[in-house]
């Protein structure tokens, strides 16, 4: 079998780069009997010979080019990114940490395992809720196993024909993806005025709802006057009541999920408790659910003997089984639990506090030019206006607010016409915001048909990308194809 070898070279008498050399060989290595032989290489692979620091400068040039919180406000709506305070990195780069294994001894990791049992502790606390478990890897993967515990919850009590999942149409996609992944039936229900209507959904509960599944507050900012109402309804249907906690950022400290009626709720730390998030992880959606459901939580639970010690208790036979190997990013939940620890119950509502007024500032600023919805009624950590009336479109306001340094959320929900969404973070600072909301003040003014054209790439043609895709294939030197 062959394989790539570097070779590191320096003159020590010319002023040369280092150069990466590539050969080949088979030097060492011994032969994998065990890799079929179509999947053998069969030529050097074609990789580049470049000076180091050409490598490193490349890389360099390419993290400058890209967005991030680091860089500056990050207003993604509806996909919070806060602020990842560099000290949980720090701990969680604490060798006792960062080298656990997920198969060793429970014994050599109780220090691990009683953050973990801490973190459930503070969760249940926060939302209300009986048990937790942290396993899920991400908020859709905490909808999705939110939705496996509806299934088996209605299996075990025969009632096989709740076949339907209410959504309302101010929620989350995913929200609509993983309900349909568990096999249910997707219902949406439209909202009025900005919120849901009890009149309005009674007339969708019936017999064969299995959930309602509600972001709280809704993807427009609005709180959900009606909820208490809404889940008495749901209950009194037979149906479960789900809590999307997307939005928990806006109520942390100050309402629990639990108390509103809801019987699972699933949380994202990277939107709640400053946790890493980008490029598809890593990530973290702890589960929440009240004490009938927690039989079908995923395996293994963490449990405490009568000596103190914990350990993972993996026979459940009730449970929906795993919904992931190990049992959730640790280093991610390390942070949350860090986040936690440091601000406290008290400084857990001043997140919230103060999420809530930068986002009423921010709305109040750009109702000047935009269309904000219902205005008689308060955001809470988010809100959307509208570009309509404007004479610019919202993709157009995107592209160009792109030269600022900003990168923008475009048409969602779409009961908004031309969407503009907003989410700051209670991180963000007055200039930050007032420097955001200036741009997109000043941006419906200007010729945007050429925008963006100081970034690294200029304005795509995305229906052209679309229906004229290319797509290229390059050999490797890889036997099969």
């Amino acid at each position: 079998m062959r394989y790539s070898q570097a070779v590191y070279s320096h003159s020590q008498e010319v002023n040369e780069p280092l150069i990466i050399e590539l050969g080949s060989g088979t030097e060492g290595v011994q032969e994998a009997s065990d890799i079929p032989e179509r999947m053998k290489r069969r030529g050097v692979p074609n990789l580049p010979c470049v000076p180091e620091i050409t490598v490193v400068r490349h890389y360099t040039r390419l993290s400058q080019m890209n967005f991030g919180v680091d860089t500056g406000t990050y207003p993604l709506g509806s996909c919070t990114m806060k602020y990842n305070p560099k000290l949980n990195d720090e701990l969680a780069s604490l060798e006792g940490f960062s080298m656990l294994h997920p198969k060793q001894e429970e014994s050599t990791a109780q220090g691990a395992l009683e953050l973990l049992w801490r973190l459930e502790t503070f969760l249940k606390e926060l939302t209300g809720m009986d048990a937790v478990t942290l396993e899920p890897a991400a908020g859709s993967q905490g909808e999705l196993t939110g939705m496996l515990i509806t299934k088996a919850y209605f299996r075990e009590r025969g009632e096989t024909g709740r076949r339907k999942v209410l959504i309302p149409d101010t929620a989350h996609g995913s929200n609509f993806a993983s309900a349909n992944m568990a096999g249910f039936e997707v219902v949406t229900i439209p909202s009025r005025n900005g919120e849901l209507d009890p009149g309005i959904v009674s007339r969708y509960l019936g017999t064969d709802t299995a959930a309602f599944m509600i972001t709280v507050p809704n993807t427009l900012g609005i709180f959900e006057s009606n909820i208490l109402t809404i889940n008495r309804m749901v209950h009194d249907a037979g149906a479960l009541a789900y809590f999307d906690g997307a939005n928990m950022n806006a109520l942390l400290g100050r309402v629990k999920p639990g108390d509103l009626g809801f019987d699972i709720a699933h949380l994202n730390t990277h939107k709640t408790f400053s946790t890493p998030h980008g490029g598809g992880g890593p990530g973290a959606g702890p589960v929440c659910v009240k004490k009938f459901l927690e039989v079908y939580l995923p395996v293994p639970r963490l449990r405490r003997k009568e000596d103190g010690s914990l350990y993972w208790q993996h026979h459940l036979p009730r449970s929906v089984g795993r919904v992931r190997e190990g049992y959730g990013n640790f280093g991610v939940l390390l942070r949350a639990y860090a986040y936690m620890r440091r601000l406290g119950l008290e400084g857990l509502s001043q997140v919230s506090r103060d999420a809530v007024l930068i986002s009423n500032y921010a709305a109040k600023r750009l109702s000047q030019r935009y269309l904000l919805p219902f205005p008689e009624k308060p955001r809470k950590h988010e809100f959307v206006v509208s570009a309509k009336g404007t004479g610019k479109r919202a993709l157009e306001i995107a592209k160009g607010i792109l030269e600022y340094g900003h990168a923008p959320t475009v048409y969602f929900p779409q009961i908004v016409e031309e969407a503009l969404m907003v989410e700051f973070t209670e991180t963000e600072t007055k200039r930050e915001i007032d420097e955001y909301t200036d741009a997109l003040l000043e941006l419906p003014g200007r010729d945007l048909s050429a925008s963006p054209g100081s970034t690294s790439v200029s304005k795509l043609d995305e229906a052209g990308a679309a229906r004229r895709p290319v797509l290229s294939w390059r050999e490797l030197g890889v036997g099969s194809k």
